[in-house]
């Protein structure tokens, strides 16, 4: 028999990167809100690479900042290096990239939760749900707290059944040797989810006083001052620096010898891995023809001595990890800290969520991150954001927050998940976005600051200070439009510095600016505004002059799916009753249940001749619908 331990508007299962945001999030939001975790010593740990960002999830992360999530203004607290990536290329797919403390990341998560009005945090190992006539009412934990909740959100990350294995050694783990969670594995099945095996790992940590770092080569953070909030104004000057080295033909050799006391060729390994994130064997098995694969050492804080051998992920034994460690330049004398290790873990087949990712079967449940079949701390962070931004709005009896594919990667991330479905960790790209010219780093706040603004997650004075750049940003556009720039002498010797050719008339200053070679600093030099331009306004000054032709078409674009997008489907729809769907498009349709004729025509097995059966149905408007519904 249970007690009753307390009454709350959101419980959130799990204290990772996922529930770290929904607990914030709807406490922020006014619910009242508990967040339970199986030890308050793992609170936003980082049991994989220490570091926040990288293609399209820095974008991620700047969104989450943008919206009132935590995960940038806490990186910005923490890091031991940042840099931006892609500088070279276009705006586009230019990301940013922190090396974390990961000890310090921790506690100053912490600390902020402890410090967060409407938020408690407890130890505890949820169990089971409470769930009344198809709807979630809360939890019971291992001690038999009974905790009633008008929403809960599942956030447990790599910890439901989890398995670790380390060559043919098998044992029942969490991640870094924490406690798995079982039985909630099980009563999510009792319940009638659907649960998939998944499989991620990591590589060992050595101690970085046994490295020859003079057979490496240095990977410094950037000198200008950079942040993933745009809160942050005070930053870290102070920075530590990653190394490069490579493996080698000897390396190579090692593993071809040793595959058949690698879990992943020994069969040991029933899970799907992440394709885009694979292991040392995998590597060497896939890519024989290369000669040798970086490795980065990467410093896990100040205050430690363990440094992640960034590339070597590996499930192979113990003894042969040690041997692999010595064949690689610089590491040849190194003193291994921690093995690497693969981990097996449950998650749930992500088609049986809705946009808002409140599970389809029951009501009031909502989950995010790993239990999703995501991976990585940026993607789960996303969702947790969305998850407990939707358990709040549902709890307060507010209208619940869907961001497209237009507006955001969290978007793209959770569309992907809810109607493609995974059949592998998922990992966002910036391939997968089909706006991404729309969806860059330097614009999240103007995507998406009106939306955290109304949920009330942006303060006051944050939003007054975003207007203001708005209009900054305009009237500077306006006043380069109304100004023609003549080919005085001043101006064809810059023009030619910069590598372009003179004028032979009078230019307007935006369409000198939309030259390849000009900049808004060649601009501003010819002819200087009245009142300074901070660096942020500038540069959307720049990039949306010099690339409003292909902004305009990705809008277009934008227009014409928003149609599709408004076009709805009767939740209740019976897919059985139209006559041509194709059997597999039925199948699929009643799986997912798309909301939308946008939604329905990116289901896989779902064509195009089938949107149209579907299309031509609907406005019909004689609809059968699903009497057990």
């Amino acid at each position: 028999m249970g007690y009753d331990a307390g009454s709350y508007d959101v419980v959130v299962i799990g204290a990772g990167h996922a529930g770290c945001e929904a607990g914030l999030a709807a406490a922020r939001m006014g619910a009242k809100t508990l967040m339970l975790t199986i030890n308050l010593d793992m609170v936003a740990f980082m049991p994989c690479n220490p570091s926040v960002g990288g293609p399209a999830k820095g974008i991620v992360v700047r969104e989450i900042d943008a919206l009132g999530g935590e995960m940038g203004r806490n990186i910005d607290k923490t890091y031991i290096q940042m840099r931006m990536l892609n500088t070279g290329k276009g705006p586009a797919v230019r990301a940013l990239r922190a090396q974390a403390d990961k000890f310090a990341y921790q506690h100053e998560m912490k600390k902020t939760i402890e410090d967060t009005e409407n938020l408690t945090l407890m130890q505890g190992m949820v169990e089971r749900l409470i769930v009344e006539d198809g709807v979630c009412k809360g939890v019971i934990t291992q001690t038999g707290a009974v905790y009633t909740a008008k929403t809960v959100v599942i956030t447990t990350g790599t910890f439901l059944r989890g398995e670790i294995i380390i060559g043919n050694l098998k044992y029942s783990s969490g991640p870094n040797n924490q406690q798995p969670a079982v039985k909630l594995s099980e009563h999510l099945e009792e319940l009638g989810l659907e649960l998939v095996r998944f499989k991620t790992g990591t590589p060992p940590r050595v101690n970085s006083h046994s490295i020859d770092y003079s057979k490496t080569e240095i990977q410094p953070g950037d000198d200008t001052p950079r942040a993933f909030s745009y809160e942050t104004t005070e930053f870290i000057v102070e920075q530590i620096p990653c190394w490069l080295t490579y493996t080698s033909e000897q390396t190579h050799r090692l593993i071809d010898e040793n595959l058949h006391r690698s879990a992943m060729y020994s069969g040991m390994i029933k899970g799907t891995g992440p394709r885009y994130c694979p292991s040392i064997e995998d590597k060497v098995v896939r890519f024989h023809d290369k000669p040798r694969h970086q490795i980065f050492l990467e410093p896990e804080g100040k205050n430690t001595q363990e440094v992640y051998v960034q590339g070597l992920s590996t499930s192979l034994p113990e003894d042969v990890q040690r041997e692999i460690l010595k064949t690689i330049p610089g590491l040849e004398n190194v003193q291994m800290m921690r093995t690497g290790y693969a981990i097996e873990y449950d998650a749930i087949v992500p088609t049986q969520l809705w946009a808002t990712l409140e599970t389809k079967k029951i009501q009031h449940l909502y989950t995010a991150g790993q239990i999703n079949g995501t991976s990585g701390y940026e993607e789960a962070a996303g969702q947790g954001l969305m998850a407990g931004i939707n358990a709040a709005c549902r709890a307060l009896n507010k209208k619940e927050v869907i961001l497209d594919r237009s507006q955001a990667y969290i978007g793209v991330l959770i569309d992907d998940l809810v109607t493609k479905g995974t059949n592998e960790p998922y990992r966002l790209l910036t391939s997968r976005a089909e706006y991404r010219l729309l969806l860059r780093h330097d614009n999240a706040d103007l995507r998406l600051t009106d939306t955290g603004y109304e949920i009330g997650l942006i303060k006051e004075a944050r939003y007054e200070k975003f207007q203001q750049k708005k209009q900054q940003i305009e009237k500077e556009k306006e006043r380069l439009s109304s100004i023609i720039i003549k080919p005085k002498s001043e101006v064809q010797e810059l023009i030619r510095n910069a590598g372009g050719s003179e004028l032979k008339d009078g230019i307007r200053a935006t369409d000198l600016l939309r030259r390849t070679e000009m900049t808004y600093k060649h601009i501003q030099l010819l002819i200087p505004s009245e009142e300074p331009i901070a660096e942020d306004v500038a540069e959307q000054v720049e990039i949306q002059i010099k690339y409003e032709g292909y902004i305009e078409k990705s809008l277009q674009q934008v227009e014409r799916m928003k149609k599709m997008e408004s076009k709805k489907i009767p939740a209740d729809i019976d897919y059985d009753a139209i006559h041509g769907l194709a059997t597999e498009a039925k199948q699929k349709l009643k799986e997912v249940r798309p909301l939308s004729m946008g939604q329905a025509s990116r289901i896989a097995g779902v064509n195009p001749a089938d949107i149209s059966i579907l299309l031509v149905y609907i406005e019909q408007g004689k609809i059968a619908k699903v009497s057990n519904q």
